[in-house]
């Protein structure tokens, strides 16, 4: 039972934080352990890289959630909370694209499938999703593709 680069990183990021003494950073790792612990265990599968992307990238989107509806109501406090825990889980996502990768890979997919029309977003995010996985907010180039196509 060989374990995952990501997993095996996220540990040692919770050793550290343990002898740090951190621990807000400590809580978040134990959720992300927890989160990916919990999807081993309902599917009784060992978790590979790109499913612990997926699961941190959902991670981040309901944190972004999260704030949004903390700000709405007026407590930072909850929303500065949630903001921290987006610091920790991006650490250990790869490096984000720039507006200008994304438009270049959106352009790049388009042409590669042939998209003329919203119809054809499925097969733009079929193509784009693998290399966008924990490096760029997929509802906003969902956006962006929309844009370029309408």
């Amino acid at each position: 039972m060989s374990k995952c680069d990501q997993k095996i990183a996220i540990e040692a990021a919770m050793k550290d934080a343990m002898r740090a003494k951190d621990k807000p950073k400590l809580g978040t790792i134990r959720l992300i352990l927890a989160d990916i612990k919990r999807i081993e265990v309902d599917e009784r599968i060992d978790i590979d890289d790109q499913r612990i992307l997926t699961v941190m990238d959902k991670m981040l989107k309901q944190r972004r959630d999260s704030i949004e509806q903390y700000r709405a109501a007026n407590r930072d406090d909850l929303a500065l909370i949630e903001e921290q825990e987006m610091i920790v889980i991006q650490s250990f996502l790869p490096t984000p694209l720039s507006d200008e990768e994304i438009t270049e890979l959106i352009n790049t997919a388009i042409s590669d499938t042939g998209a003329t029309s919203i119809k054809d977003m499925g097969k733009i995010m079929a193509q784009l999703k693998p290399t966008l996985q924990g490096r760029a907010d997929i509802g906003a180039v969902s956006g962006k593709i929309k844009a370029a196509l309408g």
